[in-house]
């Protein structure tokens, strides 16, 4: 019987450069709450879930219900961004999505966006048919560098650990896939030091072979 396996991909910064949706979809929605936020303060806080951004912006006491409100505001800003402007696959990453699904392996989303801007996003790109399963903020309760969100992505799949591959583009997200015990591939874009399993400035620096040498026993 053949083993089957799966790459499960970090979107924000490794599939895709949303960076400056976000950003222009923070700095509108806080500047309407009446807390106006700074670049840096964006950067600081990019990549975690928006309850743990807000009560770093807006104090650890901040009301669920406001958390809830103008996170809801800010996704929905960020999604009209996609749908209305378009969004492109980064460097490499259409090409390896097409190529792992013609080779058979499955894939799936793992991210701490909202399932509704990981719909948009794929629909976006046209590429949600290459995606089996989504794991996103609403399916785990801790952020990365929990690997919750890898072992749900591989619970969706039907498929252990070390049948997967992590692609990621955070220190984070890499901590998370050691700690879910999947091999990882880190992409440093900003050319930052990550610890994973095979690191590449961008997916289409990857070799051919890489995927299936990482799991190689």
């Amino acid at each position: 019987m053949t083993t089957v396996f799966a790459v499960l991909w970090d979107m924000d910064g490794t599939l895709v450069d949303s960076a400056d949706y976000h950003w222009q979809a923070w700095r509108d929605t806080m500047a309407r709450e009446g807390h106006p936020i700074t670049h840096d303060q964006f950067l600081a806080t990019f990549g975690q879930r928006n309850d743990s951004i807000l009560r770093t912006w807006l104090g650890a006491e901040v009301a669920p219900e406001l958390i809830e409100r103008v996170g809801d505001a800010k996704e929905t800003l960020y999604r009209q961004q996609v749908r209305q402007q378009g969004i492109e696959f980064l460097p490499g990453a259409s090409e390896w999505v097409r190529r792992l699904h013609q080779q058979g392996w499955r894939q799936a989303i793992a991210s701490a966006a909202p399932r509704k801007n990981v719909t948009a996003i794929l629909e976006a790109l046209v590429a949600a048919d290459y995606f089996e399963a989504i794991a996103a903020a609403e399916d785990v309760h801790h952020g990365k560098p929990d690997p919750e969100v890898f072992l749900v992505a591989a619970g969706k799949l039907n498929l252990p650990p070390s049948q997967c591959i992590v692609v990621e583009d955070a220190l984070h997200g890499i901590e998370a896939a050691r700690a879910a015990g999947m091999k990882s591939i880190g992409v440093t874009s900003n050319g930052k030091s990550l610890p994973a399993d095979l690191v590449v400035h961008s997916l289409a620096d990857l070799p051919p072979n890489a995927f299936a040498n990482l799991l190689q026993p």
